[in-house]
């Protein structure tokens, strides 16, 4: 194969990968960009890592409301995902942020 009358073999253009990572509620598979990463920290316990960087174990929530909604009524579910013991001022924290979806915007 060659590239358009220029006599040199078409290049091929690989595409990016996109990590891929999982809703530890609803167990659905989303681009890691669009999922709000919680962290456990050594430092400052669990908080919700806009950049997606932060040291620490992180588990994932997609953009679902009722994700948001049972994660904060169940706190075991963050529990097993980190491995720690989030605490009631840790849920409120991650209840009242901003980037939480509201049942207006989901779906």
């Amino acid at each position: 194969m060659t590239g358009k009358g220029s006599g040199r073999p078409a290049r091929h253009v690989p595409q990016r990968h996109v990590p891929q990572r999982t809703c530890v509620v609803c167990r659905r598979q989303v681009d890691k960009r669009r999922l709000t990463r919680i962290v456990r920290t050594a430092d400052s316990g669990v908080l919700i890592d806009p950049t997606g960087k932060r040291n620490g174990r992180g588990a994932y929530l997609c953009d679902q409301a009722s994700c948001w909604d049972k994660v904060i009524r169940h706190a075991g579910i963050l529990n097993g995902a980190l491995n720690a013991q989030v605490t009631e001022a840790e849920l409120a924290a991650i209840a009242a942020d901003p980037r939480r979806p509201t049942p207006a915007e989901a779906g």
